[in-house]
């Protein structure tokens, strides 16, 4: 069974992002593997585990530090880890080029699973595992929480405001995993030096599709609190009203 994995790079929530001028600087960021991704490889590696003869490759879209991540990849049970070199932040973009990067590596035959994370922590548009499976023509879940894989094919759950979804879903199948489908292992050190040892490959990212969703800016947030003081109830009715318009 071949299994392809999405993975991306985000910012660590313990870095500090700061503003110099109104520009952002991130020189005391630290970029991490997004967590929900994180799930969709442990997913994937305990199906190889279940599958004899699986092969797990972890596929991302990245400048060339990202290296690092795919390491931790390799470390935590995928076989093989592609890195297109590349910064892109539109999620029409990143579907386009995951699927021709899937479509290019495994030629005729698309894989049997495609395991995303259900969003990133940095933009959390959740856009992109619908948008791939639309473009590989294959069927999709989101968000699930739980998963069963046999032969014959799959039964998942996601859940929903008051309840939970049960789906059963034939290979090829994409799903985008939530938090709380499995616990992703921690690495040993013999893993992380295993992991030394595999080759990670570079391929060119050629896109023509331009960007339909530009971020223009940042700014930080403000988190000033202004306390004011008001004689009667007549100015607070007044203050709402006309400053805040309430009323």
């Amino acid at each position: 069974m071949n299994i392809a994995v999405c993975v991306c790079q985000v910012p660590d929530t313990a870095s500090v992002i700061g503003f110099v001028d109104g520009i952002r600087d991130l020189a005391r960021v630290n970029e991490v593997m997004n967590p929900y991704d994180e799930y969709a490889l442990e997913e994937a590696v305990r199906i190889k585990e279940h599958f004899t003869g699986s092969v797990v490759t972890v596929f991302t879209i990245a400048p060339a530090s990202a290296k690092e991540m795919l390491r931790k990849s390799l470390a935590m049970g995928a076989d093989r880890a592609i890195l297109f070199d590349a910064v892109l932040s539109d999620p029409y973009q990143t579907a386009v080029a995951l699927s021709r990067a899937l479509v290019t590596f495994y030629a005729d035959t698309l894989p049997d699973l495609v395991f995303c994370g259900k969003q990133s922590t940095d933009f959390q548009s959740a856009q992109v595992p619908a948008m791939l499976a639309e473009l590989l023509g294959i069927g999709a879940v989101t968000g699930i929480c739980s998963l069963h894989a046999s032969s014959e094919g799959l039964q998942v759950e996601r859940e929903i405001e008051g309840g939970v979804e049960s789906f059963d879903v034939h290979y090829p199948a994409l799903f985008s995993t939530e938090k709380g489908l499995n616990i992703p292992r921690k690495t040993s050190i013999k893993s992380v030096m295993e992991s030394r040892k595999k080759t990670i490959d570079l391929f060119p990212l050629s896109l023509d599709e331009a960007s339909s969703v530009v971020m223009t800016g940042m700014t930080p947030l403000d988190r000033k609190k202004r306390c004011q003081f008001l004689s009667d109830e007549k100015e607070l009715v007044r203050l709402l009203s006309e400053e805040h318009h309430l009323f």
